[in-house]
């Protein structure tokens, strides 16, 4: 799911903007807010590994990439992105059921326990519908969760595949050094040991001349499953739930080959604005839907005090 979304340079529509570009702190980053002892804050981490989300952060905005992963400045949940996770977590547990009972309704039937779970790990969520009392938001909210979740049937049947993996976890070091991860929503091996890897838009499928940029979060995933078992993916397939399409890319050594650099590049982008405390707002449609406007200089804001050293070239 990570995917963030995710074409950077795709200018979305409100309702996609953040439904499938969740929002996930990398793990090497992730410091505790207090030390061990609970007596203060700890001195933040630069940044140690690159996801896909990230990555693509960081070509939208590098200020951005800062406020998510130096920063770790809180965003408001949003209704399009939650209704993502659990579209996600709903296709995710269908296969739970013997196939023959992978049905829409079946599907539907999960959604509300579903949504119980996501409240119960996620409570910032609830907030979503505070000003709902009647449930009228809330009751349209699940119902067009419906309509993604069936919509999906229309696009793959479920009866005829078993996933080899489901929200699979994948991290690879490449040889620089730099630690690639993500989450793949579905892998599908074939009895000839080719391999499919599937990921869940719950937005519309991009205008063709974004495709490129919709497929970075694939070929990423696609490197490291490369990288991991030298294997190359036979094919990447992206499902826009949100407009009923299939996007679909087989890939080649080169194209990861192609990755590969660019993530490098990208990387010591990151190293030298973490070293130098130089990280730039780039400006584009997407800086309507940012939740970091008050931060950002572009909307008269001030960024937080860097939390990290600034080199003697900075």
């Amino acid at each position: 799911m990570e995917t963030s979304t995710e074409g950077a340079a795709q200018a979305p529509s409100s309702d996609a903007a953040q439904a499938d570009a969740p929002v996930t702190v990398e793990p090497a980053a992730a410091v505790p807010p207090v030390d061990a002892a609970g007596t203060g804050p700890r001195a933040a981490i630069a940044p140690a590994s690159l996801s896909p989300s990230r990555a693509s952060d960081f070509m939208q905005c590098p200020l951005l990439y800062r406020f998510r992963v130096i920063d770790r400045l809180p965003e408001k949940p949003s209704e399009a992105a939650t209704r993502g996770t659990l579209v996600h977590a709903v296709l995710e547990r269908l296969f739970d059921a013997p196939a023959a009972e992978r049905t829409a309704p079946r599907a539907k039937s999960l959604i509300p326990g579903q949504w119980d779970r996501l409240r119960e790990t996620r409570p910032e969520v609830v907030e979503l519908f505070e000003d709902d009392p009647e449930g009228e938001r809330l009751a349209r909210w699940l119902g067009e969760a419906e309509q993604l979740v069936e919509r999906w049937f229309s696009l793959e049947d479920p009866t005829r595949l078993e996933p080899a993996e489901r929200e699979l976890f994948v991290q690879a070091e490449l040889d620089s050094g730099l630690m690639l991860r993500g989450i793949i929503d579905r892998v599908d091996v074939a009895p000839t040991g080719e391999v499919r890897i599937v990921d869940y838009k719950t937005g519309k499928a991009p205008r063709p001349e974004y495709a490129e940029g919709a497929l970075f979060q694939m070929k990423f995933y696609a490197l490291v499953v490369w990288r991991l078992k030298n294997v190359v993916p036979r094919r990447l397939q992206l499902v826009y739930l949100g407009s009923g399409d299939v996007l679909t890319y087989d890939p080649v050594v080169a194209d990861l080959e192609r990755v590969e650099r660019k993530l490098l590049a990208l990387w010591e982008a990151i190293r030298q604005a973490t070293e130098s405390g130089d990280w730039r707002p780039r400006p584009t449609k997407l800086c309507g839907w940012c939740d970091h406007q008050a931060h950002c200089p572009e909307f008269g804001g001030t960024p937080p005090p860097y939390p990290l050293p600034v080199g003697a070239g900075g």
